[in-house]
């Protein structure tokens, strides 16, 4: 992690990216560390919200073009089991995009976003408010102290 903070807000960028797709990192700890000694509030925010977006379509897109087949054979799930799943994920799917920041679970829900196509125009509108939201937090947390 000490290399991406070194590259400052491009390090942030691609720290950002890796931890919205599926590397298990998480960008939390790059985004106060070059906040706190930077105080760069706006750069940050837009490097950090940017770079997690673009992780999380890169992911929407992996589950995209995921197939049942393969679900069904390595996860051992039912494709009736699949079927409930999708009517969940596209009622609730959406909303749950908001939170897709969240470690593990997040991941796990963009990836099904794009397994069960819900609409990519919302999912990546929601996608980018959930992350935005999750970055102001922080500015504002480290603007605390």
């Amino acid at each position: 992690m000490e290399w991406l903070e070194s590259l400052g807000l491009l390090g942030l960028f691609l720290g950002s990216v890796l931890a919205a797709s599926i590397v298990p990192f998480s960008s939390d700890v790059l985004y106060i560390a070059i906040l706190a000694t930077t105080g760069q509030d706006l750069g940050c925010f837009l490097a950090a919200t940017s770079g997690s977006w673009l992780g999380s379509i890169i992911t929407y897109h992996l589950g995209w073009f995921g197939k049942w087949e393969w679900i069904e054979k390595w996860f051992k799930i039912t494709r009736e089991k699949l079927e409930q799943q999708q009517t969940r994920v596209r009622k609730y799917g959406v909303w749950l995009a908001l939170f897709s920041w969240v470690p593990i679970i997040g991941d796990i829900t963009v990836l099904a976003l794009g397994f069960y196509r819900v609409p990519r125009g919302i999912s990546f509108l929601m996608l980018l408010i959930g992350k935005a939201i999750r970055y102001l937090f922080w500015n504002v947390v480290v603007g605390l102290f």
